[in-house]
């Protein structure tokens, strides 16, 4: 596997204070189950902490681009980026849309049964 050794300074502060701003957050929602607040309340504040935490795999897929993507094209492994890249999009419904990753697992799976 190829991979950058460091991540780019601002995306790693980035990531680090959005995940951290989560933390507290999911504490508080932690407490509004534990004093069992009205549910519609609670879902609206999970449905909150889903939205940063696609904000903080945006952050690291930028990174992930702007470094180890960028690095191995430079490198000539063109083909090892694209399928990384495709996988990697796999753990980032938000930036593609959760319809995006299930049409590719459904069109792998057709492609091995006609193979």
């Amino acid at each position: 596997m190829w991979y950058a050794t460091t991540m780019k300074e601002e995306h790693k502060r980035s990531a680090l204070n959005r995940l951290k701003t989560v933390r507290g957050h999911l504490d508080g929602v932690i407490g509004m189950v534990e004093d069992e607040r009205y549910c519609p309340d609670i879902m609206k504040q999970v449905s909150a902490l889903q939205g940063s935490l696609e904000k903080v795999n945006r952050v690291l897929l930028q990174n992930h681009v702007e470094t180890c993507v960028l690095d191995a094209v430079e490198a000539g492994r063109s083909e090892q980026v694209v399928d990384e890249l495709m996988e990697t999009l796999r753990y980032a419904p938000g930036v593609t849309g959760s319809d995006a990753a299930q049409h590719d697992h459904e069109s792998h799976q057709k492609e091995h049964q006609h193979s």
